[in-house]
């Protein structure tokens, strides 16, 4: 088919009765798309073979009570062979289609505020973003994981290529990127909220702001170029097959179309907020704009729409009414413009604007490099120094048009207002208007009265005016210094294999279902230290000979947790207790001591119970920070482990799992062999009570943690229990295994398949592979 040396209009398609705020390419029918509205409705759109070259609604899908604000589409799969359909919206939800149902097959809930941008990644992963500024990876109808760090809203989310590496952009200007679930880097340079993020390729990514700038970024960290030509917002980007080539849309009414990095063409729209756009497999580009039309363009002559219809667009962009206030055309002076005359002359780019005076009007006009002449796309209104000092809005005059958000992104709702009325009564049919909260009533009325101040008419509301987000934001940043440590003074390293004998076309490693434990002591040894030290200790943490007489009997019964010795008293259990309390620079060798002590049954039921367990996690949770002390870290680590030999320690380290995980996840960057051994035992340790249940949240956090481990562990000992870990988690459960694929697990353990030593790290990794095909 010919193509035109720009994109015309191919057809305008009427199908919705308020803001039409996202667009996604379908999978099927051939050619589809879907769009999703404040009218709280989505409608899946199909090619028709009429002259117009228009579509056709084929279905439409309702199921949110509030506006719907963001739309993807998941692609095929055996249950779902011709794709899902995912929309979120202001009613916090996430709703879930097919292409023939008009209600949702299922509706995933968890964010806290209005979901704004969905993306969707291999093996059916979802990745949401919302205002209650955070992200959440959902996979089979479970949230796997919430990716927490931004100060702000969450306005895009895109799934990389790599599995594993997700991106979200935010109001708080910065974009991050997700590995596992933990933040890997932060982004920065863009001057105001994030609003869109394109993929280019497995390194590269775009991002474009309220600061009407686009960003290139490598997945590196570096910002490769910036580009700018919108005046205003940019809302939404989309990149072409070529991964060169992308598309932006904005608050200045424009959709803009980039080639070989410089904007080629400008295409103006008869409303003032072009939402999104969306690249359709034929190279066709649908755009979403504020005034509930969607309209496509080409740039294929066969497709182009008829003479008459492109006259009527120009028709209706010619009678568009601009504020410059919010059209960015600077202040005016009508004795300073030229007149028609000015047309006369060429313009120098597409998309060039040129302003007129013809009477006592001022038009706006926009060269066509296509059609090599000037056209008329609206008549200006309300510059500083015009005649008219009224904002049009919706056909009528105003005295104002306040931008009103009530999230902290760009301007979703018009506010007008003339002097003359009441500000009560203005904010009340406002919020009724919009469908928002009657508790911002005193809010917006105070805005009203705060902006309108001595019934001035004309100016623009102060800038940072948004009477609900406010500017100020306190962000976090610090980092922390992590040191190295030696040996292990008292156990060592104690491997664990696997007691079968060792054949690689049998699976001897996974699923493990019982605990793997720290035995090894040298009880001689942990006493003499004790003493050591008990003479150097402060005055107040001194242990009497009795007491050290106690700790002797209590090691000498726990030694052999199963031996015909006496059990343990609750004098001695609170006597450690206690002494686990000393200086965090004295204290290991207690600790060790616990380590041991917590897998006899009686200790393991007094100190795991309902509300000493809670004390004994957080206290070893406190000697776990990572500005700890290695020793401790270590042997915190060893005794949680060793807590899972007894009901009770499991039921509470089950029950503590999220803090206890995320603890533990951060020591995974001290370089500390038996540290890593230890977290990795952790990691195990809670695989192998999880194995057997349908509890996916905490599988994923699981996989998240070997995942990030695996990152920094070099300890081939190390490696093999995550490598155990990892298989018993994906072992016969299908939702665990999609989601270890689409964290990209397979690409980072592949590695471990050629080391020749220990053997049992190839055998296990090639079982893991196969078990994640």
């Amino acid at each position: 088919m010919a193509s035109s040396s720009s994109y015309k209009l191919r057809c305008s398609i009427p199908g919705h009765e308020m803001d039409v705020r996202g667009l996604a390419s379908a999978v099927f029918p051939e050619g589809a798309f879907v769009s999703v509205s404040r009218d709280r409705t989505g409608r899946v759109w199909v090619p028709n073979s009429s002259p117009d070259n228009g579509f056709t609604e084929m279905h439409s899908i309702s199921g949110h009570t509030n506006f719907v604000s963001c739309v993807c589409v998941i692609a095929p799969s055996e249950t779902y062979p011709r794709g899902l359909i995912a929309s979120g919206g202001n009613d916090n939800n996430i709703c879930v289609f097919t292409l023939d149902q008009a209600q949702p097959v299922f509706t995933l809930t968890g964010h806290k505020n209005t979901v704004c941008t969905l993306s969707s990644g291999k093996f059916g992963t979802l990745l949401s973003g919302s205002w209650d500024t955070t992200a959440k990876v959902w996979l089979n109808e479970k949230c796997m994981m919430t990716l927490q760090g931004h100060t702000a809203a969450v306005w895009a989310v895109v799934i990389l290529p790599e599995q594993g590496l997700m991106l979200s952009g935010s109001a708080d200007k910065t974009i991050k990127l997700w590995k596992a679930g933990r933040c890997e880097k932060t982004y920065t340079g863009h001057e105001d909220c994030v609003r869109g993020l394109a993929v280019i390729s497995d390194t590269e990514f775009f991002s474009c702001s309220n600061d009407a700038s686009i960003r290139r970024w490598l997945v590196t960290g570096e910002c490769v170029q910036v580009y700018y030509s919108h005046t205003n917002y940019i809302y939404s980007i989309s990149v072409f097959p070529n991964c060169q080539d992308f598309v932006t849309t904005g608050e200045d009414r424009t959709v803009r179309i980039w080639r070989q990095g410089e904007c080629s063409q400008t295409i103006r729209l008869p409303a003032q907020s072009v939402w999104c756009c969306c690249i359709l497999p034929n190279g066709d580009i649908a755009i979403g704009a504020s005034d509930g039309i969607i309209r496509v363009f080409t740039e294929v002559v066969d497709r182009i729409a008829s003479a008459e219809d492109l006259q009527a667009f120009e028709d209706e962009l010619s009678k568009t009414i601009i504020d410059p206030k919010t059209g960015d055309l600077g202040d005016i002076k009508i004795e300073d413009l030229s007149g028609r005359e000015h047309l006369e002359e060429p313009g120098n780019r597409d998309g060039q604007t040129r302003l007129i005076k013809e009477g006592d009007k001022v038009e706006a006009y926009q060269w066509s490099v296509s059609d090599a002449r000037w056209m008329k796309i609206g008549d200006v209104v309300g510059g500083s120094n015009a005649t008219s000092k009224s904002v049009m809005y919706e056909g009528k005059e105003y005295d104002f048009v306040f931008t009103i958000d009530v999230n902290e992104g760009g301007p979703s709702m018009k506010l007008p207002y003339n002097v003359a009325e009441d500000p009560w009564l203005t904010a009340h049919n406002f919020l009724q208007k919009n469908d928002l909260s009657p508790s911002f009533l005193d809010q917006v009325a105070n805005f009203i009265i705060e902006n309108t101040k001595g019934q001035v008419v004309g100016p623009n509301p102060p800038a940072g005016g948004d009477p609900f987000t406010g500017g100020a934001r306190y962000i976090p940043g610090a980092s922390d210094e992590r040191s190295a440590f030696g040996a292990d003074p008292f156990t060592g390293g104690s491997a664990y294999s696997s007691a079968a004998l060792r054949q690689a076309s049998t699976n001897i490693y996974f699923p493990k279902t019982d605990g793997v434990t720290f035995e090894q002591a040298n009880s001689a040894q942990i006493i003499a230290k004790i003493k050591e030290l008990n003479g150097s200790a402060p005055q107040e943490y001194k242990l009497s000979q009795e007491a050290l007489e106690s700790l002797v009997r209590l090691l000498g019964s726990i030694s052999e947790p199963n031996s015909s010795e006496a059990p343990p008293t609750i004098q001695e259990i609170n006597l450690l207790w206690k002494a686990s309390h000393w200086p965090e620079d004295i204290v290991f060798p207690v600790l060790d001591i616990m380590r041991l002590a917590v897998r006899h049954p009686t200790v393991n039921e007094t100190l795991c119970g309902e509300a000493e367990g809670v004390q004994l996690c957080n206290h070893l949770l406190s000697l776990m920070s990572p500005e700890g002390r290695p020793a401790n870290q270590m042997l915190a680590l060893r005794t949680l482990c060793n807590c899972f030999m007894g009901r009770q320690g499991r039921a509470l380290l089950l029950a503590q799992r999220e803090t206890v995980l995320s603890r533990a996840a951060d020591l995974a960057g001290i370089c500390n062999k038996n540290i890593h051994i230890a977290l990795a035992t952790l990691v195990l340790n809670y695989a192998s009570c999880l194995h057997s249940q349908p509890d996916l949240e905490a599988k994923a956090q699981c996989l998240s943690v070997a995942s990030r481990a695996l990152e920094t562990v070099q300890d081939k000992e190390a490696v093999f229990r995550l490598l155990v870990a990892l298989g018993t988690i994906v072992s016969s459960d299908q939702s665990a295994r999609e989601l270890a694929r689409s964290l990209g697990v397979n690409s980072q353990i592949s590695k471990y398949s050629s080391v020749s030593d220990p053997s049992k790290v190839a055998e296990c990794c090639k079982l893991v592979l196969k078990e994640m095909q």
